[in-house]
């Protein structure tokens, strides 16, 4: 996007025509959008069932796929749309599947087994990243985090391995702790207390408050529950059988790892998408921004975006985040028709054309897009 055409966009006639489309989602929300859920759900449970039904016959990739894909479903399906509030003004939705009620206390385990916590992922990405999106005050900032690799000097070669082996456990080692690091600071500034001392060492340290939260809240439950609980439950048929679940069960991690990577840190990266250095000062401001700071991959049905996670909305998902995943099929196309109309370019490629673009802007060959340096 040029820098006389972001200039240029009707910020106000953006807002009121983003308005007008949330309405009428707003209008046609129903019973049937609860229902979908359920069904992407009842799709993730199907993958998980048929994973451990298999898992304990042989260490093998396609149990541990299975698994993966029950994994990567429960998280971006049903926790992600729930914590946004997408089922709160749905009647018929049960109350464990709105955002007051679900994963709260010894829930969990059920609604939602993660490394991350519930609340310290409710922060972190429903309130800095969306309220933040592309500013240096994102988590999710993918230039910003990686300055210490992009400035590193090291061969270009190697930063690339580097990004690639980070990519199979990127939710325990970047996710996890920065997710706790991000609540741990929150409620200090809700309790009116001097922000707590926050180190990368000290994040994994038992010694540290900091460290201790992240082992007895997220790494040592999480572990118990997937690499201790789940392999003894195939103990009656022998100690190898279980041995093949563990197995598999850390070969899915490392999938889910890997597949959460393809389709969340291109959302917001590359050379052609827009970071920014100040806050948003108007509701239009704010829009634009969803918009040129997000990318779209293929869309349009239930199978390809039960692979994606829903997450191939993502420029409208950040425009209406409390929306159910099924209004986000709808409005798709009338945001990139609205687009049009504005001048604003709606990003929309191949995920893994997109892959290589943000891990370019990770390594530092690239750079994002800013509105200061655009092309006049």
């Amino acid at each position: 996007m040029s820098l006389s055409s972001y200039r240029n966009v009707n910020r106000e006639q953006l807002a009121q025509d983003i308005k007008q489309l949330y309405r009428q989602a707003q209008a046609d929300l129903g019973e049937e959008d609860f229902r979908h859920m359920k069904r992407m759900e009842r799709w993730g449970q199907a993958c998980s069932l048929l994973g451990y039904a298999t898992a304990w016959i042989a260490p093998n990739p396609l149990s541990a796929l299975l698994i993966s894909q029950g994994s990567f479903a429960r998280w971006t399906q049903v926790a992600h749309p729930i914590q946004h509030r997408g089922y709160d003004k749905i009647k018929q939705a049960e109350s464990r599947y709105k955002s007051k009620g679900f994963a709260k206390g010894w829930r969990r385990f059920l609604d939602w087994p993660d490394w991350m916590t519930p609340a310290g992922w409710h922060h972190e990405h429903d309130v800095l990243h969306h309220y933040r999106l592309g500013e240096t005050a994102d988590p999710n900032n993918a230039q910003h985090n990686m300055e210490w690799l992009r400035q590193s000097g090291l061969p270009m070669w190697l930063r690339y391995v580097i990004v690639a082996l980070f990519s199979g456990v990127w939710k325990l080692s970047y996710y996890t702790p920065r997710t706790h690091k991000e609540l741990r600071l929150e409620q200090a500034r809700h309790l009116h207390q001097p922000a707590p001392k926050m180190t990368r060492l000290g994040a994994w340290s038992p010694f540290t408050p900091q460290g201790r939260g992240l082992w007895l809240q997220s790494i040592l439950p999480y572990t118990a529950f997937r690499f201790v609980l789940l392999p003894a439950l195939f103990l009656p048929l022998g100690s190898v059988a279980a041995s093949y679940v563990l197995l598999n069960s850390i070969l899915a991690e490392i999938f889910t790892n890997m597949h959460t990577f393809l389709v969340m840190i291109p959302n917001h990266a590359g050379d052609d998408v827009m970071g920014f250095d100040e806050k948003a000062h108007s509701k239009g401001e704010f829009y634009l921004r969803q918009i040129v700071g997000s990318v779209n991959y293929p869309t349009g049905s239930n199978a390809n975006d039960f692979m994606y996670g829903w997450l191939n909305y993502q420029i409208e998902h950040h425009l209406w985040p409390d929306l159910p995943l099924s209004q986000y099929q709808k409005l798709q196309p009338h945001v990139k028709a609205l687009c049009a109309r504005h001048g604003i370019p709606y990003c929309q490629d191949s995920v893994f054309k997109r892959l290589l673009k943000a891990v370019d802007i990770m390594v530092g060959k690239t750079s994002m897009l800013k509105p200061s340096t655009a092309q006049a």
